[in-house]
């Protein structure tokens, strides 16, 4: 493949349960055609802070920025963009992509198609430097395959389930903000099996922020499941806006 997207920056944001490397099979093709590509460090503590930091980052980029986020990152990178100048579009991957003061929690009680609440375990976490402490979620490991990677390799979905990043649930609670994709032209991959966000409610809210939608026959995670049409997704958004 040959670079057609000139200097626009990729910055991937990972979602709850997860972690950067989850993107490695998009960013290797990314690189692959020549484009500038970051995957950030998420650290799902909750949308406020979350978007902050990934706000940071992102502004700290030289040039234009195509933000990508998958499941909770999409809420992250809906914050994220409107906080910077350099964000030029936003990019769905089996995502939520949330309207002002919504929160996760309200938007994942609408689906039908997701199973995570039933799957979700609670545990404390030092919420600072005395006694004080919160709540994160996690997936049990048991159900972590059905639930998030069904189409992904057992051994492999067995691992992911026992190296996941819980997510404190005060990002499931906190309300989103004025959302990026008001403003910025957005595109979305819809997972059709997807059992942890839900298709169905990505799917809605892909409709309501206007964004281009490829839906594709995946479970959660099509990035590591279905990395070819993920990143032709983000192609097409790079010649789009670069």
């Amino acid at each position: 493949m040959s670079d057609t997207t000139g200097t626009t920056t990729v910055v991937l944001v990972h979602g709850a349960f997860a972690d950067a490397s989850g993107w490695a099979p998009v960013v290797e093709r990314l690189l692959a055609a020549g484009v500038p590509v970051r995957a950030v460090v998420n650290p799902l503590r909750g949308i406020a802070a979350d978007a902050a930091y990934v706000a940071s980052v992102i502004g700290q980029i030289p040039g234009p920025v195509l933000a990508v986020g998958h499941s909770y990152g999409g809420a992250v990178i809906t914050n994220a963009a409107s906080a910077v100048s350099n964000a030029v579009g936003l990019v769905y991957v089996a995502a939520f992509a949330p309207d002002e003061g919504e929160s996760l929690g309200e938007i994942e009680a609408r689906s039908t198609d997701s199973v995570l609440p039933t799957a979700l375990r609670p545990a404390q976490y030092p919420a600072g430097l005395g006694d004080e402490t919160a709540v994160e979620l996690s997936i049990d490991p048991a159900q972590f395959r059905e639930s998030f990677a069904a189409d992904l390799p057992e051994s492999v979905a067995a691992v992911l389930g026992l190296s996941q990043r819980p997510i404190a649930v005060a990002a499931f609670e906190e309300k989103s903000g004025v959302p990026a994709w008001r403003s910025l032209p957005s595109w979305a991959v819809v997972a059709t099996a997807d059992k942890a966000a839900g298709s169905d409610v990505v799917r809605s809210m892909a409709e309501r922020a206007g964004a281009q939608i490829t839906e594709v026959d995946a479970s959660h995670v099509p990035m590591m499941s279905r990395p070819d049409v993920v990143t032709d997704v983000i192609l097409a958004a790079l010649r789009t806006v670069g």
